[in-house]
Formats: C-alpha cells, structure tokens, sequence
C-alpha cells in the first residue's frame, strides 16, 4: 500500500482558529481543546494560531502557555491510553492516518535504549509527538516518566514561544517559521551531548 502524503499546514485553517480565539468569550478554553487535538490528530502545529494570540494578548501570556501545555498533556494522556490499550486498531488507524510508520518504527527502537531522553527529543523536534504517545503506550512505558518528558519538552516549547513573542512581538511569527526546525534540533543535539556525558561521567 503506498503510503499517504502527510497533510500539509493550512495558514488559512489557523486564521480562522485565530479569529475564533479572539472573538470567543472562552478562549483559553477553546485553545485548550486546541492544543489536545494538535497533539492527537489535528495537523495543523498549534504554533500558528498561539504565537499571533500570545502577541494580541500579552498581559496574559504566561496563561495562554499554561494552557496550550495543559491542553498537550491531555492529548498525550489520551495517545499514551491508545497505545496502551488500542494499538492494534485505534493505534494502527492514527500511524496510517497520520502517515507515521517510519517515525514510528525509528522511534520505537530508540524508546527500548533511552525512553525518557527519547520522549524528551521527540517533544522539542519536528518529529510528530504522536509516535512518542503511541510508542511510549504500547511499550508500557512508566507514565509518570512518559508525563515528566512530555511536559518538559513542552513546556520548553511553549513558554520558549510566550517569551520570544514578548522579545520579537509582530516579527516572533516570521522568526518560529524560518527558524523551528533548526531551533528543535538545536536543542535534540545538546540535549543528546548532555545525555552522552552524563553516562560517561
């Protein structure tokens, strides 16, 4: 079977969330839900409708990344359930839906040598978060430590965007575009070094 082209970011798809956000009287609790989709099965990176609200709602920033974080944590609650208890068929529908099968089979090897550190990695990178929920799951991985990585790797994400937008402002939006991947990875390869000299030490 071939295997489906993942579904690209929609800059129009965010717009509207956006104007959702700023009109709705329950914002922080639709960005909530947000969030928890992004985390599961919505394709669209959260990035793109938080960093232009953050901006338009500076006084209360520190919340909104409260709780896009809080809202991720449920949605890695709920792949972890997934691949805990569903894998064979909820599980298998995400990875072929999402188009994650290499992802996945990569990740699943390096969550056998160094399950924290891998969760961790796949939290601050491009990689989709979704192979850490579903692998982590399916291996039985301790969840506490599975909730630990995830919220350290996201809370670096989110708090890390709240503060850039303060610094950058309008031009925050351009600077994640141009630059989160090389930024994500920046972050895997010293987080990696860090790992690599702990065990040796």
């Amino acid at each position: 079977m071939n295997q489906q082209t993942p579904q690209q970011p929609s800059s129009k798809s965010a717009e509207k969330w956006l104007q959702r956000l700023i009109n709705s009287p329950y914002a922080l609790s639709m960005l909530f839900f947000m969030s928890a989709l992004e985390a599961t099965i919505v394709p669209i990176p959260l990035e793109l409708v938080l960093i232009p609200y953050m901006i338009l709602e500076r006084e209360r920033i520190w919340a909104i990344a409260s709780v896009a974080l809080a809202g991720c944590l449920v949605g890695a609650l709920i792949g972890y359930y997934i691949g805990f208890a569903l894998f064979d068929s909820v599980g298998q529908w995400f990875i072929n839906y999402l188009s994650l099968q290499e992802y996945y089979q990569s990740f699943e090897m390096t969550l056998k040598d160094d399950g924290f550190m891998a969760i961790f990695l796949v939290g601050v990178t491009p990689v989709p978060f979704q192979t850490a929920m579903l692998a982590a799951g399916a291996a039985a991985f301790p969840l506490s430590l599975f909730i630990l990585a995830s919220g350290l790797a996201r809370g670096i994400r989110y708090f890390g965007l709240a503060g850039l937008a303060l610094w950058l402002g309008p031009y925050a939006q351009q600077w994640w575009q141009k630059n989160a991947s090389r930024l994500g990875w920046s972050i895997a390869i010293i987080a990696g070094l860090a790992l690599l000299v702990f065990q040796l030490v």
